[in-house]
């Protein structure tokens, strides 16, 4: 999965809303291979918007940095199975 400078950001934890630092990013839902799919969100001129599949608030947060999220832990990497070889 090549994520192309989109982040991606994951609530597998069920918090009911995640403060990010884009306004453009892909919502997973949980962590794979819980997931759904991958979707993207653009909130556009508002500054929250809501994951039509898990439900997730985001909440845009301009003092956070690109690919930033509050919990931090609500962003996804994905892990490279081939460096843990």
């Amino acid at each position: 999965m090549a994520h192309n400078g989109i982040p991606h950001f994951q609530n597998e934890r069920g918090i009911p809303s995640i403060q990010v630092g884009d306004k453009e990013f892909m919502c997973i839902g949980a962590k794979p291979p819980l997931d759904h799919p991958h979707i993207f969100l653009d909130m556009g001129a508002e500054n929250e918007i809501v994951c039509p599949y898990c439900s997730t608030l985001f909440k845009y947060n301009p003092s956070l940095k690109h690919g930033a999220a509050d919990p931090a832990d609500c962003l996804y990497t994905e892990i490279d199975s081939t460096a843990a070889a």
